[in-house]
């Protein structure tokens, strides 16, 4: 997850939580040289628990796209009312757990 900062989170809007950069189109599917967004770690942690590179790469490639699928929605609803002190754990989603990376 590379350097962190204290800022506001693009995804769930929480403000003065630690931020790192995440490729909306994943690096390893393209992405190097294509737009990031600076996303708190709960909510980057739980993209890429919920998603494989491949998905993210094709249909979650935008914070317009994230914000609207209903797995991260339901994520982002939660998370805003967690304090920013707070240490969230994210586990895989089962459907995660069966595809192959």
């Amino acid at each position: 997850m590379g350097r962190k900062t204290i800022g506001t989170c693009e995804l769930c809007s929480r403000q003065q939580v630690e931020t790192t950069i995440h490729h909306l189109t994943p690096k390893e599917v393209g992405g190097t040289f294509m737009p990031t967004a600076q996303l708190c770690i709960p909510c980057h942690k739980q993209i890429h628990n919920l998603y494989t590179n491949d998905e993210l790469g094709v249909r979650l490639n935008t914070i317009e796209g994230l914000k609207q699928n209903e797995k991260i929605r339901r994520f982002i609803k939660w998370i805003r009312k967690q304090p920013s002190s707070k240490l969230v754990k994210t586990k895989k989603s089962n459907e995660r757990k069966s595809k192959k990376i």
